[in-house]
C-alpha cells in the first residue's frame, strides 16, 4: 500500500490537487482538513462560542472527542465523492462556509482536540491497509496539518505543497467569488503556525512550490512522486517474496537490479524449430524469405551473393512460431570471400532442423545443385526441395526433372507472387514439428539487445566472431561484406547477449544504389531495435566524418553507448597522442560515454567490454527519485544560479524524471533556460549519479503567464 502524506499552508491547493491524484491512481482520499472544519462546524451547532475571548478549552475538546466517539461523524473516502456527515446529515458544503473558515483555527489550536483529530486521522489510514473489501485498496492520499510529520511520518510519499502569500491569497479570493468563502491567509497562517509547523520540509519531506505552477503541473509532479514510490515498493515486494529461496546467480542478479526486472530475464526458447534455407546463388532465396516472413526485411537483388552470411529471423504460419534462416548462395570449389559465404551456409544446416533447399525452375538441374544435395546427405537433416520461379500452374510439370536430385517431392512455389508458399509452409511445418530438434539457433526471449555498428571494415564481423570464439560472420577485407543484420546470441563474461552485427554506414545513403542502399537501412533499422550499440572505430586510421555520423546516429537514436578503438595494436605511440587530441575535440558530445580500446583479430583486452556493456545499459534504466532529484537541483541552483536574462533571472520551480531508455528529464521553470545552464545541469548530473554511456535528455516547461 501506498502512503501519500500532503501538507501546506491554506490556499495552495491542497484538497483539489490530492483529490486529483487519489482519483489518477484509484486511491482512497482523506482529508484531514475537513475533519477539523467539521469539528469547528459541530461545535458551532453544539452552541460553543468560537469567538470568546475566554473560550472553554476543555468544553471544547469534550465535544469534540463525542462528536468522534459517539457516532455523529462520517467521512467518505473515495475521492469522486468526498461526503462529510453529521448524524447522517451531509454538511460537506456547510463547513467550507465563510463562517466556518475564519474559526477552525480556534479549534485546531487546542492542543488536545488535535492530539484526539490526530488519533482520528491514523486510525482512517490504518483501516485504508487493513480493509480488504473496499476497493482503494492500492493507496491512500492524505492531506492537511501534521500529515508528512506527526500523523504519516512513515508514508512513502510526504509532500510540501507550498506557495508565496499573496498567490496563495489570490487563490482564496478566487475561491470567494465561485461562493465557497475566503479567509485571511496570513491570519490562518499566524494562529496555525502556534501549534504546527507548515512553512518548512522536515526531514525526508519534499517541497513543492506551486507559485508558478499550474494545476496540471503540479499534479504532474505528484504523479511523478508516487510512481517513483509504487516502483520502489513493487521491487521491495519482489525481493521479499524470494526470500529463503536457493537463489541462483541469475536471481541475484534481479534482485540487485531491479530495473531489469519485468521482462529482462529470459524464459526460454520462443521457436518450436529452424528452418534453414539454401540453395545456390540467385534462386530466389531471400525472395522467399520475404515472402514467408510478409515484410522486405532480406536484401534482394538481381546480382548474385548479395546475401553473405546467415541471417535469422522470427517467423509465424498457421499459429505456430519457428526461426526462419536465410544463407548466402552456397557454391563448390571456391575460393575467398564466396568460400567463406558456402562455409556460412553449411553452418545454418548443422544447426537447423529442416532444411529448404531452393533451386531455379527456370533453369533446371545444375552441377552445383547436386553439390548441395551431397552436402545435405552428409548432414542428415530433412530436406525440402522448393523450385521457385514457378510462376503459373501451366509451369508446374517443370519442378518434375528435380525428383531425379531424389530428396521426395518437389513443391513448385513463386517466391515473387507468392504462388504455392501456403502450401509449403504446411509441409515445412509438419515435417518440423516431426523432426528431431538438433538445432542450438533459437534466440532466449528478454537478451540485451547490442548492435554492432561503424562504418565499413572497421571489424565488426571480426569483434563478433572474437566474442563467439568462432565464425560466425562472414570477414573477408573486402569492405562492406556484412550486408544483413545478423542476429546472434553470444555469452560474455558468462551472460548471454543479442548481437546485431550491421553493415557498415556510409555516408550520402540517398546516393546508394542497389544492396548497399537497402544494407544501410537494416543498419538504421538495427540500431532502432537495439538497446545498447557498440560504435567501433578503426583506430589505425584517422577518424573520419563517417566515424562521426555513426555516432551520432546511435546517440540521437537514444541508446546507450560504449566506444570501441579497433585495431589498437597497429597504434604507435604517436598515432595514440593523436588520438587522445580528437578525443577532446571530436568526441567532445560523448566524453560520458565508455571507451574501450581493443584488437578484435587479436582478442586483446575484449574481455574489457562485458563491464563497459553493463554500466552503459545500468545507466540506460536508471531512474532518480523525484524528491532526491528536486533537492539535488535546489542545491546547484542555490549555488550556481542562472545568470541574468534581460534583467530577470529563471528559476528552477520542479523537476521530474519523465522516462527512463534513454534518461529523460522534464524542468519547470520560470523562463527560457539557455543552453549553456542546460549543460551544466546535465554534467552535474553526470557527476552526482553517474549515467556513464547514455545520452540524457532535458526538456524544460516555461510557466504560462496569468492572462488577466
Amino acid at each position: 500500500m501506498i502512503r501519500v502524506a500532503i501538507d501546506g499552508p491554506a490556499g495552495v491547493g491542497k484538497s483539489s490537487t490530492s483529490r486529483a491524484l487519489a482519483s489518477y491512481f484509484d486511491f482512497a482520499y482523506l482529508d484531514t482538513g475537513a475533519m477539523y472544519r467539521a469539528c469547528a462546524w459541530w461545535c458551532l451547532h453544539q452552541g460553543i462560542d468560537l469567538d470568546a475571548g475566554d473560550l472553554d478549552e476543555q468544553a471544547v475538546t469534550e465535544t469534540v472527542g463525542d462528536f468522534f466517539t459517539g457516532g455523529h461523524f462520517e467521512i467518505s473516502v473515495d475521492p469522486g465523492d468526498p461526503k462529510v456527515m453529521a448524524d447522517g446529515t451531509d454538511i460537506s458544503e456547510a463547513i467550507r462556509s465563510s463562517e466556518v473558515s475564519s474559526r477552525v483555527s480556534a479549534v485546531s489550536g487546542i492542543i488536545p482536540v488535535r492530539h484526539v483529530l490526530i488519533a482520528a486521522q491514523r486510525a482512517y489510514i490504518e483501516r485504508e491497509r487493513t480493509e480488504e473489501s473496499y476497493s482503494h485498496g492500492a493507496g491512500i492520499v492524505a492531506e492537511g496539518r501534521d500529515i508528512t510529520t506527526v500523523v504519516a511520518p512513515e508514508a512513502e510519499v510526504r509532500v510540501l505543497l507550498t506557495a508565496r502569500e499573496e498567490v496563495r491569497q489570490a487563490r482564496r479570493t478566487g475561491q470567494a467569488v465561485k461562493g465557497t468563502g475566503a479567509d485571511n491567509v496570513a491570519a490562518r497562517d499566524k494562529a496555525d503556525s502556534q501549534v504546527t509547523s507548515f512553512l518548512k520540509a522536515g526531514d525526508g519531506v519534499t517541497t513543492l512550490d506551486n507559485s508558478d505552477l499550474t494545476f496540471e503541473q503540479t499534479l504532474d509532479s505528484l504523479i511523478s512522486l508516487v510512481r517513483d514510490a509504487i516502483e520502489e515498493q513493487d521491487y521491495h515486494t519482489y525481493a521479499a517474496n524470494l526470500e529463503g529461496y536457493d537463489l541462483d546467480d541469475e536471481d541475484r542478479q534481479l534482485v540487485a537490479s531491479p530495473t531489469r526486472m519485468g521482462g529482462q530475464s529470459g524464459t526460454g526458447p520462443k521457436a518450436v524449430g529452424v528452418l534453414a534455407v539454401v540453395g545456390r546463388p540467385n534462386v530466389g532465396k531471400s525472395t522467399l524469405v520475404n515472402r514467408i516472413l510478409g515484410r522486405r526485411v532480406a536484401v534482394v537483388e538481381d546480382t548474385p551473393g548479395v546475401t553473405r552470411d546467415r541471417v535469422s529471423y522470427d517467423a509465424e504460419w498457421a499459429g505456430n512460431d519457428f526461426k526462419l534462416v536465410d544463407t548466402g548462395g552456397w557454391e563448390a570449389d571456391v575460393e575467398g570471400i564466396e568460400s567463406a559465404i558456402a562455409d556460412q551456409a553449411q553452418v545454418a544446416v548443422r544447426l537447423s532442423d529442416v532444411v529448404i533447399l531452393v533451386v531455379d525452375g527456370q533453369v533446371g538441374v545444375t552441377a552445383t545443385d547436386e553439390h548441395i544435395v551431397r552436402m545435405l546427405r552428409e548432414a542428415g537433416k530433412p530436406v525440402i526441395v522448393t523450385v521457385n520461379k514457378i510462376d503459373d500452374y501451366s509451369g508446374e510439370y517443370m519442378a518434375a526433372e528435380f525428383w531425379k536430385l531424389g530428396l521426395g517431392e518437389p513443391h513448385p512455389v513463386s517466391a515473387m507472387h507468392g504462388h504455392g508458399v501456403g502450401d509449403l509452409l504446411d509441409v515445412a511445418l509438419e515435417t518440423l514439428k516431426k523432426a528431431e530438434r538438433t538445432s542450438g539457433f533459437l534466440t532466449p526471449d528478454g537478451l540485451r539487445r547490442v548492435a554492432l555498428v561503424g562504418r565499413p571494415n572497421v571489424g565488426k564481423s571480426s569483434l563478433l566472431n572474437e566474442l563467439a570464439h568462432e565464425e560466425r560472420s562472414v570477414v573477408n577485407d573486402l569492405a562492406g561484406t556484412t550486408r544483413d543484420p545478423v542476429d546472434e546470441v553470444i555469452a560474455v563474461d558468462g551472460e548471454q547477449w543479442l548481437f546485431i552485427d550491421t553493415a557498415g554506414i556510409k555516408r550520402r545513403v540517398h546516393k546508394l544504389s542497389g544492396a548497399e542502399y537497402y544494407s544501410s537501412l537494416r543498419t538504421e533499422a538495427a540500431i532502432e531495435r537495439s538497446e545498447l550499440a557498440l560504435i567501433l572505430f578503426d583506430a589505425s586510421q584517422p577518424i573520419s566524418d563517417q566515424d562521426l555520423k555513426v555516432m551520432s546516429q546511435a546517440v540521437d537514436a537514444g541508446r546507450a553507448i560504449v566506444l570501441v578503438f579497433n585495431k589498437w595494436d597497429l597504434m604507435d605511440e604517436f598515432d595514440r597522442q593523436r588520438l587522445e587530441r580528437l578525443w577532446q575535440t571530436e568526441f567532445e558530445r560523448v566524453t560520458w560515454a565508455r571507451r574501450v580500446n581493443l584488437s578484435a583479430l587479436t582478442g586483446w583486452h575484449t574481455n574489457r567490454l562485458a563491464e563497459a556493456m553493463r554500466e552503459a545499459l545500468d545507466s540506460w534504466d536508471q531512474r532518480i527519485p523525484t524528491g532526491k532529484l528536486n533537492s539535488f537541483l535546489g542545491t546547484l541552483q542555490s549555488a550556481h544560479p542562472h545568470p541574468l536574462r534581460g534583467g530577470k533571472q529563471p528559476r528552477i520551480l520542479f523537476a521530474t524524471q519523465a522516462s527512463t531508455r534513454p534518461p529523460r528529464f522534464v524542468i519547470f521553470a520560470t523562463g527560457f533556460l539557455e543552453h549553456g545552464y542546460r549543460r551544466f545541469i546535465e554534467r552535474s548530473l553526470r557527476e552526482e549519479f553517474g549515467f556513464a554511456g547514455t545520452p540524457m535528455q532535458i526538456s524544460v516547461h516555461i510557466r504560462e503567464k496569468n492572462k488577466r
